[in-house]
């Protein structure tokens, strides 16, 4: 275990400077497809975050992380009302960052379980010390699961709507980041609801 956790963190630095050719989703969604005999094609392309909208980026951290630049890796307040949510049978997210999710995408793939969960806990101070934020932002966008055999804000942009990541508004961004939740089952034109919440936050702290 001690050795899986060395390579995950020499990962970790590694990432830094390359870009991962493939994440623990993309293979489970691989042998996924593979086991039940369906089709499966991918659609990976890396870009740089400054191929990516301000408009997208503003927008997926409104929709999934909206402390992102003043936690380290951990959202303390998020994990609460999540807790205090999951006890009134609400339905908050859980308080996962875009660091714990780019972790997860990376190493642990979309399984849950207790060891699963301390490994995170502990490789995710790693990333944020070794990457740095921008960084860290670049890979979550970029290796992020938003549809069927999609993966990326710049194949979802030309997927969903025909062009590339830098070109993306802030409503088509909005609508784009809703799904993020549940990318297999959610679409961008039916996020109406959610993506004016999404733009609300964005508003309240001047994107």
């Amino acid at each position: 275990m001690a050795g899986l956790w060395l390579l995950a963190a020499l990962t970790l630095v590694a990432a830094k400077w390359i870009d991962p050719p493939t994440t623990a989703v993309h293979m489970e969604r691989r042998l996924q497809a593979w086991i039940h005999g369906k089709p499966y094609i991918e659609r990976y392309h890396f870009v740089p975050l400054n191929q990516v909208s301000p408009n997208f980026q503003h927008a997926v951290i409104s929709a999934e992380d909206a402390r992102f630049y003043l936690h380290h890796g951990f959202d303390w307040n998020a994990i609460e009302l999540a807790a205090e949510g999951d006890m009134e049978g609400g339905r908050i997210r859980g308080g996962s960052t875009l660091t714990q999710q780019l972790v997860k995408n990376l190493f642990f793939g979309t399984g849950r379980s207790i060891l699963r969960k301390g490994a995170e806990f502990t490789l995710v101070p790693v990333a944020e010390v070794v990457l740095g934020k921008q960084r860290i932002l670049e890979l979550y966008l970029n290796v992020v699961e938003w549809g069927p055999g999609i993966y990326g804000a710049d194949a979802a942009c030309h997927a969903y709507y025909g062009i590339p990541a830098r070109s993306m508004g802030r409503e088509d961004s909005a609508r784009l980041a809703a799904i993020l939740p549940a990318p297999l089952k959610r679409r961008p034109e039916r996020m109406t609801r959610y993506s004016t919440i999404i733009l609300e936050r964005m508003r309240q702290v001047g994107w």
